[in-house]
């Protein structure tokens, strides 16, 4: 090996943050390194990060591990301690190219005060390896603190990126040949109040459009229902190159149990959100964030969260079963046991299944514009994952005609 190895865990925002990483440590000549990128969202999170350092170091007995990330970020001295590791460094550290310059002078634990972060330095990337879509990252961290949350410890709190880097950044992309960018960050809906004239998302999605009309599609990481702007709204009705898909920070469907997690929204927002979106932009498809066994959850509760997700017809679910994280609120109350947590998280999972089944079905018969990711295979606008039948080229956009269904993949022609 003598190129640095990133292994990625979590979200979209790591995975820019990877790329980042990567440009530093190679323009630094690092070799021989692993870096471990991490997520602390829940402890499987964890668990899987720190199985992936012991077994990075089984296979590279002589490489250095690195180790940073949010779990590194939040527990520094449990990272510092395995002896695998060579080096921990925390979130604000990892994206400074002198970070990666090899020397002896460079201290093991490398980690500040992340809420003392007041601003997002500009990082431009050429591309993402193996990937055909590109992540942007379009702010950091979060102000609000949700009652199971440790994100914000991990990321500190909101700090948006200026507009014009966002576009020169796209433009990069785009030049590089990439048909599609995802904007992410940890609460992208929150983004500009930090920033002088406080321009919202869509705002700034409509400046960054208009600056970069060379850019085919765009899409959204995941939204939060309480901070959609009429801009954004308004793009949603107008806007073609805004992909019609949405994933949606839920986390629940009842509302006391929303005000226990300390959500801004209630369940008539979430509904309310996708009756209005579905109005704007008809077929528009839908992705949800929903936590499985919050403590105090009882049976109708968690009824409450399987059918917001029927009704609102939410596709490609993540679901988490509640995982305590220790310092947060919710942890100190009652909790529930945990093999209640993963029966009602297989019971989430089914009846988003349902609804994906039920989505692509209504898809047969239509013409879909896909972008091909691999092996002749893409996401359509609506973030549905179909096969062409035939050869089709990575990063390219095909028009193709859906004509069956093989579980959760489309198949499709090329249409003529």
């Amino acid at each position: 090996m003598t190129v640095p190895q990133i292994l990625t865990f979590g979200c979209r925002l790591n995975a820019f943050e990877s790329e980042v990483m990567r440009g530093h440590a190679e323009a630094a000549g690092l070799s021989d390194a692993i870096i471990v990128n991490s997520c602390a969202v829940t402890a499987e999170a964890e668990r899987q990060v720190r199985q992936s350092i012991r077994r990075a170091r089984r296979e590279n007995p002589d490489a250095k591990i690195i180790v940073t990330g949010c779990a590194a970020q939040i527990d520094p001295d449990k990272y510092a301690a395995m002896g695998e590791v060579d080096r921990v460094i925390g979130n604000e550290e990892k994206l400074a190219a002198e970070t990666w310059i090899p020397g002896a002078e460079s201290p093991r634990v490398s980690v500040n005060d992340i809420m003392t972060v007041r601003e997002t330095a500009p990082h431009l990337i050429a591309g993402f390896e193996g990937r055909a879509r590109a992540f942007v990252e379009i702010q950091q961290g979060c102000d609000h603190r949700c009652t199971f949350c440790t994100i914000p410890f991990g990321r500190g709190n909101n700090r948006s990126v200026p507009i014009g880097v966002i576009v020169d950044q796209v433009r990069l992309l785009v030049a590089e040949g990439y048909r599609e960018i995802v904007l992410t960050g940890v609460d992208i809906t929150d983004y500009g109040r930090d920033l002088p004239g406080t321009p919202r998302l869509g705002e700034m999605i409509n400046r960054l459009l208009a600056l970069v009309p060379e850019l085919p599609r765009l899409r959204l990481s995941s939204v939060d229902p309480a901070e959609i702007d009429d801009a954004l709204f308004g793009l949603i009705a107008d806007e073609p190159r805004l992909m019609p898909h949405f994933h949606i920070s839920v986390q629940s469907g009842d509302d006391l149990i929303l005000k226990r997690m300390k959500r801004r929204h209630s369940r008539a927002d979430i509904e309310g959100f996708v009756e209005k979106v579905r109005e704007l932009r008809p077929g528009a498809a839908f992705g949800a964030d929903i936590i499985a066994g919050f403590p105090t959850e009882s049976d109708t509760a968690f009824a409450n969260s399987v059918s917001l997700v029927e009704i609102c017809g939410l596709t490609w679910l993540h679901v988490f079963p509640y995982s305590e994280r220790p310092g947060t609120p919710a942890a100190k109350m009652p909790q529930l046991p945990g093999d209640v947590r993963k029966v009602r998280a297989a019971k989430l999972r089914a009846a988003g299944a349902a609804q994906v089944s039920r989505f692509l079905d209504a898809q047969i018969g239509a013409t879909a514009a896909v972008l091909i990711e691999k092996d002749s295979e893409g996401r359509s606008p609506h973030f549905a994952n179909v096969r062409i039948e035939g050869v089709a080229e990575t990063g390219e956009i095909v028009a193709a005609r859906i004509v069956a269904r093989d579980n959760d993949t489309l198949i499709a022609h090329k249409a003529v």
